[in-house]
């Protein structure tokens, strides 16, 4: 095979630059594919996942066509171009109704409490949003597994997020090295 590539090199140059340029260029293609519409790296930015996912993990995320479900983790656009994305979890979803009794550090969604083995501790910390309330269609509810550190849907800042925004759903952590785990809760 060594003895095909150097003959073939020698004997025209062109040719094999050619043929070498054309093998990136579709690698490349290739690549650009994967990230764009089946799965690509987001850095987690911040504790508000902790303990499932902390600062600087590296995420792979399914992208392309996604619906959202409840439990999923999520990667979401921000509003200003040159802010990182946000990581949180998907609470709640078009139609449902979330409450949240911040006494007993409960969320209830659909009148009913969840069981939420992937939190840091009980929700105590209320936001500035208004509960209960009904997540209109094409938008979802999202908090940080970190509840009484995490900026999210509980206030107006971040807010009840439209689909649109949803980058993807991330599928396992790809660093540190080691720990794979698959991020679905039900």
């Amino acid at each position: 095979m060594t003895n095909e590539v150097e003959t073939r090199e020698r004997s025209n140059p062109a040719a094999f630059s050619i043929e070498t340029v054309s093998s990136i260029a579709s690698a490349f293609i290739v690549f650009f594919l994967i990230i764009v519409f089946i799965a690509r790296p987001v850095r987690v930015d911040g504790s508000s996942m902790n303990p499932t996912l902390t600062d600087t993990d590296w995420l792979v995320v399914r992208t392309g066509y996604y619906v959202p479900e409840h439990g999923d983790i999520v990667i979401i656009s921000r509003e200003q171009q040159n802010e990182a994305p946000l990581v949180k979890r998907v609470i709640a979803v078009g139609g449902d109704s979330v409450d949240i009794d911040f006494a007993a550090g409960s969320v209830i969604v659909n009148g009913e409490k969840l069981e939420e083995p992937y939190i840091a501790e009980l929700t105590h910390r209320p936001g500035n949003m208004q509960f209960p309330l009904i997540v209109p269609e094409d938008f979802v509810f999202v908090m940080g597994d970190n509840r009484n550190h995490s900026l999210d849907s509980r206030f107006t800042e971040v807010g009840l997020i439209e689909r649109e925004r949803l980058l993807g759903k991330a599928v396992f952590r790809l660093f540190p090295w080691g720990s794979f785990r698959i991020y679905d809760y039900e």
